[in-house]
C-alpha cells in the first residue's frame, strides 16, 4: 500500500474509529453506509505508530537545548550564559504515551467486543503496542515522575466516564511495564491458538513501517527493551535490575544484535519529521577532541563540517585575514608567484580537520583565549563587494533529524552559491542493537549473570553504534556523504578499517579494572546518545559520567568561582484549582516531594528527584555502585 493511503486510512481509523466495511455488513445492521462506527485494527496500529514521537520538534527545540548543555554535550554558540541552568519553556515530553495509548485502548475495546475466534487473529497486533507504550512511558516519566497510565484514556470505555485517572507511581509503572513486555514477548514469540487450533495472524505488511509486521522482530525489540528498564532500576532495586537482565538474555525471543534489528523509523517517502529549525548549539570541545583524537567516525555523522574548506581558507589568504588559530594549525600553505596559497591539510587531514568543538565554560566568550571560538568578526571577509561570515566550529547536523533542509556549500563571498536543496525523507533510530550491547556491558560489570563478557558486549556496542549512524547518514543523505564540493576534502562515509582503528584506541577498550571500565561504558552510552538527547541526559544523570578530572572525557567546571546547580528533572507548572485533576495531581506531586510552580529554581529541580534518580551520583561525580 502506498504511504499516503496508509496515512489516510490511519487518520480515519483513529479520528472517527472507522473501518472500510462492505455493504453486506451495513445491511446486516441496518446502518446508513455513510456512518462508519467501527475501527480497523490494522489502521489503528498504524495510527499508533505514527503518533510514536519521542524526538519531536518541541523536544529538540526546548528540552534538548537544556539537557545537552547541562551534561556538556553542547554549548550555546555565543557561549553559555550565567542563566543556562534556569529553565524556560519545555515541550514534547510528559504526555506522549497518551497519544499512542488512544489507539491501543480502542484496539483492546474492539477485541474485547469481538467474537473470540476473530479477535484471536489480532493478538500480535495488540501486543505490538506494548513496547512502544513502555518506551514512551519511560520517556515521559524520566523528567516528570509519576503519571496516569492504568486508568488513562478510559473515559470512552467506562460508565460513568473515568475522567480523573489516578497517578501510578514510577515504582508501580516499572513493574507494570516489565510485565507488559514479558507478556508481549511471550505472545509474539509463539503461535496463537484457540481450542488447539493455530490461528493465522492478520498481516500488517507496509502498515507497520518499522518491522513490516514481523512478529519475531517485535518480540526481540520488546525483550531488548527490558534492558532499558533494568538500567533505570539500578539505584532503586539493583537485584531486580540484574534479574531482568538475566531473564532477557536467556529468553528464546533473543536480543537485538544487528543493524537489521534496529528500530529505524521512517513514515514514508514524503515524511520529513518537522520543518522548523532546531539547534541545540555547537558540540563541546572536550567531546569533539576525544572523538577526533580517537578517530571516531561518529563525529562526522553527528556534526556538520565547519565552513573552512580549502576554498574558504584561500579566500582568507586572498583577503589578508588571519585564520582562527586552531584552523591555521592544520593548514599547510606555500607562496606561489608571490601569493600565499593553500597547499594541503596537516594534522589528521580531511575530513577530521573540519570538526572543532567550543568551550562550555559560562561566559567563555569574554575570555581572550577563546576569542577564535566566539568573535564572529574574526570569521568575516569581504570580496568583490560581498561580505560573508563563516563558522569555524562544527555544528549540529540538522539533516539527521530533519529531512526538509537546504545546505549551502561554503565558498568565497564573490562566488555564486551552490546548494543541496533536495528534500529527503527522514530516517530516525529510537532503539538499537548498539544501545542493547552497551547496556549489557554495563549490567555485566555491575554483576548481572550474562553469557557474554563485558568486553565483548562493549566492543559490539561501539561497532554497532558506528555502523548504525553511518547507515542513518547514508539514508538521510546528509551533506558530504555521497559527494564532496571541494577538491581538497573527503567524503564522511565510513571507510574500511576505521572501526578496527577506533577499537584499538585504549579509551575504547575494557581492561578489567571495574571502575575504569564502567566509565568507558558510560562514555560510549553518552556518545551513542548524542542524537537521542533525553537518553543522553538520563545516562549522565544516573552514572555521573562525564567525570570531573577524567583523563578521557572530563566534566568541566562551568565556572572557577560559581558552583552552578544543574536541574535533574523538569519543572511542573502550577496546577489551576479549576483543573478537574487538581486534588489528584497535587497529591501525586506531594507524594514525590515535588514543589509545583518552582519558577524553575535549579536547586529544587536538582534536589527533588524523580524516583529512579534517587541515590544516583551528582553530575560529574562518577558511578557510585
Amino acid at each position: 500500500m502506498r504511504f499516503k493511503s496508509i496515512i489516510a486510512a490511519a487518520l480515519i481509523g483513529t479520528t472517527l474509529f472507522t473501518s472500510t466495511g462492505c455493504k453486506d455488513d451495513f445491511s446486516d445492521t441496518n446502518t446508513d453506509p455513510s456512518v462508519i462506527n467501527k475501527g480497523d485494527i490494522r489502521f489503528l496500529f498504524t495510527n499508533g505508530l505514527l503518533n510514536f514521537e519521542p524526538q519531536g520538534y518541541l523536544t529538540w527545540y526546548y528540552n534538548a537545548a537544556y539537557t545537552t548543555r547541562w551534561v556538556q554535550s553542547y554549548a550555546a554558540t555565543g557561549s553559555n550564559g550565567d542563566m543556562f541552568n534556569v529553565m524556560g519553556a519545555t515541550g514534547g515530553q510528559g504526555g506522549m504515551t497518551v497519544e499512542v495509548l488512544k489507539s491501543a485502548r480502542e484496539v483492546s475495546y474492539l477485541l474485547d467486543n469481538m467474537d473470540p475466534a476473530e479477535a484471536a487473529k489480532y493478538q500480535y497486533i495488540k501486543h505490538m503496542f506494548s513496547p512502544i507504550l513502555v518506551y514512551l512511558g519511560m520517556f515521559d516519566t524520566d523528567m516528570y515522575g509519576d503519571m496516569p497510565y492504568t486508568e488513562a484514556v478510559m473515559a470512552r470505555y467506562t460508565n460513568p466516564m473515568l475522567l480523573t485517572p489516578k497517578f501510578d507511581t514510577m515504582e508501580e509503572l516499572y513493574t507494570i511495564w516489565y510485565d507488559q513486555l514479558v507478556e508481549a514477548v511471550n505472545v509474539l514469540s509463539n503461535p496463537v491458538t484457540v481450542n488447539g487450533t493455530q490461528i493465522t495472524q492478520t498481516a500488517l505488511g507496509a502498515q507497520d513501517f518499522v518491522y513490516g509486521g514481523n512478529a519475531a522482530k517485535w518480540a526481540k525489540f520488546a525483550n531488548s527493551l527490558k534492558l532499558k528498564l533494568a538500567v533505570r532500576l539500578l539505584h532503586q532495586n539493583k537485584a531486580k535490575a540484574l534479574a531482568i537482565a538475566k531473564e532477557a538474555a536467556a529468553n528464546p525471543a533473543g536480543l537485538m544484535t544487528s543493524l537489521n534489528d534496529d528500530f529505524v523509523y521512517n513514515k514514508g517517502s514524503q515524511e520529513y519529521h518537522f520543518g522548523d529549525d532546531v539547534n541545540p548549539g555547537a558540540p563541546s570541545k572536550q567531546l569533539v577532541d576525544l572523538m577526533i583524537n580517537s578517530r571516531d567516525p561518529r563525529v562526522r555523522f553527528f556534526y556538520q563540517k565547519n565552513d573552512f574548506n580549502s576554498k574558504v581558507v584561500q579566500a582568507f589568504f586572498d583577503s589578508n585575514k588571519e585564520l582562527p588559530s586552531y584552523i591555521a594549525a592544520n593548514v599547510e600553505s606555500e607562496v606561489v608567484n608571490g601569493k600565499k596559497v593553500f597547499k594541503a591539510w596537516k594534522g589528521a587531514g580531511e575530513p577530521w580537520v573540519r570538526y572543532y568543538g567550543i568551550p562550555v565554560e559560562v561566559m567563555a566568550s569574554q575570555k581572550g583565549e577563546y576569542k577564535d571560538y566566539f568573535d564572529s568578526n574574526l570569521w568575516k571577509i569581504s570580496m568583490g563587494g560581498k561580505e560573508k561570515t563563516y563558522t569555524p566550529y562544527a555544528y549540529f547536523n540538522r539533516e539527521m533529524v530533519q529531512g526538509m533542509k537546504d545546505y549551502t556549500f561554503p565558498d568565497a563571498p564573490n562566488v555564486s552559491v551552490t546548494q543541496d536543496i533536495v528534500d529527503q525523507p527522514w530516517y530516525g533510530m529510537f532503539y538499537s542493537s548498539a544501545e542493547v550491547n552497551l547496556y549489557l556491558a554495563e549490567l555485566k560489570l555491575i554483576g548481572a549473570d550474562l553469557p557474554g563478557t563485558a568486553a565483548d558486549y562493549f566492543r559490539n556496542g561501539v561497532e554497532l553504534s558506528v555502523r548504525a549512524y553511518d547507515k542513518l547518514a547514508n539514508l538521510n543523505k546528509i551533506p558530504y556523504y555521497h559527494s564532496v564540493y571541494d577538491a581538497n576534502e573527503k567524503s564522511i562515509k565510513l571507510v574500511d578499517g576505521e572501526v578496527e582503528t577506533l577499537l584499538a584506541n585504549p579509551a575504547y577498550q575494557l581492561t578489567g579494572n571495574k571502575a575504569a571500565d564502567l566509565e568507558k561504558v558510560y562514555i560510549q552510552q553518552y556518545i551513542h546518545f548524542v542524537m537521542i538527547p533525553n537518553d543522553q541526559f538520563v545516562s549522565a544523570r544516573r552514572s555521573g559520567v562525564p567525570m570531573v578530572n577524567s583523563t578521557i572525557l572530563p566534566y568541566v567546571r562551568f565556572s572557577p568561582t560559581v558552583d552552578y546547580v544543574i536541574p535533574r528533572r523538569f519543572e511542573i507548572s502550577a496546577v489551576e484549582k479549576s483543573d478537574l485533576m487538581y486534588d489528584i495531581k497535587m497529591a501525586a506531586y506531594a507524594r514525590q516531594g515535588f514543589s509545583v510552580g518552582t519558577n524553575n529554581d535549579p536547586v529544587k529541580l536538582n534536589t527533588e528527584r524523580v524516583w529512579q534518580d534517587k541515590g544516583a551520583p551528582n553530575f560529574g561525580a562518577g558511578p557510585n555502585f
